[in-house]
């Protein structure tokens, strides 16, 4: 897979404290190395490394495809874990972070099979990032018009409107109206040799529709 250059963050490094510590002590417990782990979700060794030592911020994306990759959430990777299962989240506890310009807040448990999140996508963040992995996604438009793109196919998705997709297809998250978007956002978490995570418009069938 092709390396390509980092994306920004928007996320204060004092947000992602806890991150680089965190992505090598899972990575140390999977017992992958530098290079195997880099290969999975598609960096060079060298850039995780700077995302291990908190040299590099990593985008909400990376951090989706380094929680599969190592068979834990988001959450997990920001030190979020709550130290018991609670079937309910109240909207008062859930804190938002930013990554690659998103704004997300976790709204599903920690250490389950399903992960979910609300997303807030401003206009123009990440319209380039395109991923690629195992499992299944969902989503629901909550305010604003979001552009999916599935494979060579585009669909603009008004409030109301949900998506269900294999993973496997080749993805691309944008908001289309002026005041960004905002959406609940399900996935699953598989971890899997082959999973990996292809970030820009370089990778092959990489453009928008």
């Amino acid at each position: 897979m092709t390396e390509l250059p980092d994306p920004p963050s928007d996320a204060a490094p004092e947000e992602l404290s806890t991150v680089a510590p965190r992505l090598r002590e899972l990575r140390r417990r999977s017992a992958l190395t530098l290079e195997t782990a880099a290969r999975r979700v598609g960096l060079s060794p060298a850039h995780l490394s700077r995302l291990e030592t908190g040299q590099r911020q990593p985008s909400l994306p990376m951090l989706l495809a380094l929680a599969r990759t190592y068979g834990t959430t988001v959450s997990d990777l920001l030190g979020e874990t709550a130290p018991e299962r609670d079937p309910i989240v109240r909207a008062g506890r859930a804190e938002p972070s930013e990554a690659g310009g998103w704004t997300y807040w976790t709204v599903g448990g920690a250490g389950r099979a399903l992960q979910a999140l609300r997303v807030h996508v401003p206009q123009r963040a990440q319209g380039d990032l395109v991923r690629v992995h195992p499992g299944e996604e969902w989503l629901y438009v909550l305010t604003g018009r979001l552009r999916l793109t599935l494979g060579e196919a585009v669909h603009v998705l008004e409030p109301g409107d949900a998506a269900h997709f294999d993973s496997l297809t080749p993805h691309r998250l944008a908001a289309a109206s002026r005041g960004g978007t905002e959406l609940l956002f399900v996935h699953t978490l598989l971890q899997s040799g082959a999973a990996e995570l292809c970030l820009g418009d370089r990778a092959p069938h990489r453009r928008d529709g």
